[in-house]
């Protein structure tokens, strides 16, 4: 199911500014039982990208309505109810050149997709990392949006085909860790929390945000800050997360291994009992 500005169609405008330069911003929802999770919290994002882009956003009710539809039909045609709702706001169409022009209709996409068929045993057993050699750019100006333009990621996924391996590291081009191509990151030491900070780069997840605060709650010491990848390697437990997966423990990093820790088993504890909550307050 898609929905362009409404409409049931997969067509756009071939001058749409989000297909000529990635002018735009998206967001990725978890459909569970037919309730979009952390809905608000993806609005809310969505509307600060789209301020920090100077794109006229969409009505927030107008969006949620149609998530609404799509999670209806997801209820109806898929068996779990479970499902994946990607929201894309683009500046819309306009002419040739970089420069915007000063009066533009956002298009807005809405496209529902079946969940992701990924082992359970990853949330269980933890997942293998690799380092990505692709860099991340430098610009403070766009850090911790998720907009359109993601040829870093796209470049960065590109370095493997090893089912063995389900994400990668990706650092910026000082060396310094920030996220996964698909994900955020944490670490583990010494029963303290660590993330990278997104000032200069990345992107700032909603679940992210949300374990962060389920760790402060938690009484634990979470830290935003630099480092690199000997830190990384140093670390006690590290996992994984973003609106999809939730979290998903790292058994290994290239040649080194890592135990499950408690720290984040507590965590993903904690993050499944919110959204269930979430899920049952929708």
């Amino acid at each position: 199911m898609i929905l362009v500005n409404g409409e049931h169609t997969d067509a756009i405008a071939i001058a749409d500014r989000g297909l000529q330069y990635g002018d735009g911003v998206f967001e990725t929802i978890a459909v569970m039982d037919g309730n979009p999770l952390l809905l608000d919290q993806h609005l809310v994002r969505l509307e600060a990208g789209c301020q920090t882009l100077a794109i006229n956003c969409p009505d927030r009710t107008v969006l949620a309505s149609e998530v609404a539809n799509c999670c209806r039909h997801a209820a109806r045609h898929f068996k779990s109810g479970n499902a994946v709702i990607k929201i894309i706001v683009t500046r819309g169409s306009g002419g040739r050149g970089y420069r915007p022009p000063a009066q533009t209709t956002p298009t807005r996409i809405i496209s529902l997709y079946p969940w992701p068929t990924t082992p359970k045993n990853y949330a269980t057993e933890g997942v293998t990392l690799r380092f990505c050699q692709t860099r991340l750019g430098i610009n403070p100006s766009l850090a911790g949006i998720k907009h359109l333009n993601r040829l870093e990621q796209v470049l960065a996924r590109a370095e493997w085909d090893d089912p063995d391996i389900q994400e990668g590291v990706m650092l910026d081009v000082n060396d310094q860790v920030i996220e996964g191509t698909m994900s955020n990151l944490f670490y583990v030491k010494a029963n303290s929390l660590y993330t990278a900070s997104l000032k200069q780069a990345g992107i700032a997840g909603i679940v992210r945000q949300q374990i962060i605060s389920l760790a402060h709650k938690s009484g634990h010491c979470v830290t935003e800050h630099t480092y690199n990848q000997d830190m990384l390697l140093a670390a006690d437990e590290i996992f994984i997360s973003n609106s999809i997966i939730g979290i998903w423990p790292v058994k290994q990093i290239e040649q080194h291994p890592f135990t499950i820790g408690p720290v984040t088993w507590h965590l993903q504890a904690a993050l499944m009992q919110m959204m269930c909550g979430n899920r049952c307050a929708n």
